[in-house]
């Protein structure tokens, strides 16, 4: 087998750790007392703590670290370059995104290559920040944004689009407004804010299969300061009084997240500020 020198190459199969845990030793909680109860005392209207913090890749325009729980996020936005392959000339600049898990993000080892459910999620990434960037100011380019999930702990496509509109307000792209991303899930009329990675699990699967249950996962970006919806993503199977009572929980989470992101990007100017009037003194 051929050695690559790029890449730290480890055995070619590995074994989960996860095998060698004694399930016996613990009483197996159904699925309803897991999502009664959470494992983090969260109420389930209640999100978690999040960091965020810009700037954090040097070689970018702009840049932007989210951490919501076990969630960690980095994203990266460059300078607008002309289109590709490209012979017509267009009005209005293009947005290139790519969504990408790290190998270790999960206990399943991702490949280096973009498998299926990546590749929507940048599609999904792309419509949420299209509607929040002002495209008629850089004609016939596009701006790359990048977003590497470092370990998924759950609600890692909305962590990612977050940490995105971030970084290109960092990277002084001219935009309507920043994009607030929540996710939410739902197991039979139970709704749960920011669910963790074995709540998406739950929340997916349907237990009862001749009486069909309200179970799976929505996903919403928004511009709060315009209240106005850029992106809804919904996997599952929901009526439609429960999407209703999950958007309207959506909206109020996504205002109160609003100020946080404005208070993180109005620390980042005042660093580069002083930054500057240090480099003036001098």
């Amino acid at each position: 087998m051929p050695y690559d020198q790029r890449r730290l190459n480890g055995p070619e199969s590995t074994v989960p750790y996860s095998i060698y845990v004694d399930l016996n030793s613990k009483p197996v909680k159904s699925i309803k007392e897991k999502l009664q109860k959470r494992e983090d005392g969260r109420t389930h209207k209640e999100l978690r703590k999040m960091f965020i913090k810009l700037g954090v890749v040097s070689q970018a325009k702009g840049s932007a670290y989210i951490e919501i729980g076990r969630t960690k996020v980095i994203c990266s936005a460059y300078d607008p370059r002309e289109i590709p392959n490209r012979t017509n000339y267009t009005q209005q600049g293009e947005l290139f995104c790519e969504f990408k898990f790290a190998s270790f993000a999960s206990c399943r080892r991702k490949g280096h290559q973009q498998d299926c459910t990546e590749k929507e999620y940048s599609l999904i990434m792309q419509r949420a920040l299209e509607p929040a960037v002002c495209r008629h100011e850089f004609p016939n380019f596009q701006v790359d944004v990048y977003a590497l999930v470092l370990e998924n702990g759950g609600s890692a496509l909305s962590a990612a689009i977050t940490a995105a509109s971030l970084a290109l307000a960092n990277a002084n792209v001219p935009m309507f407004g920043v994009v607030t991303a929540l996710s939410a899930g739902i197991h039979d009329d139970l709704v749960i804010l920011d669910p963790t990675d074995d709540e998406e699990a739950l929340c997916s699967s349907c237990t009862k299969k001749n009486d069909p249950v309200n179970h799976g996962l929505i996903m919403q970006a928004m511009l709060s300061q315009h209240d106005q919806i850029s992106e809804f993503f919904f996997v599952g199977n929901m009526n439609v009084k429960s999407i209703n009572g999950c958007i309207e929980l959506l909206n109020k989470a996504g205002n109160d997240v609003y100020p946080v992101l404005q208070q993180s990007l109005v620390k980042s100017v005042l660093k580069i500020l002083k930054r500057q009037k240090k480099k003036d003194v001098q």
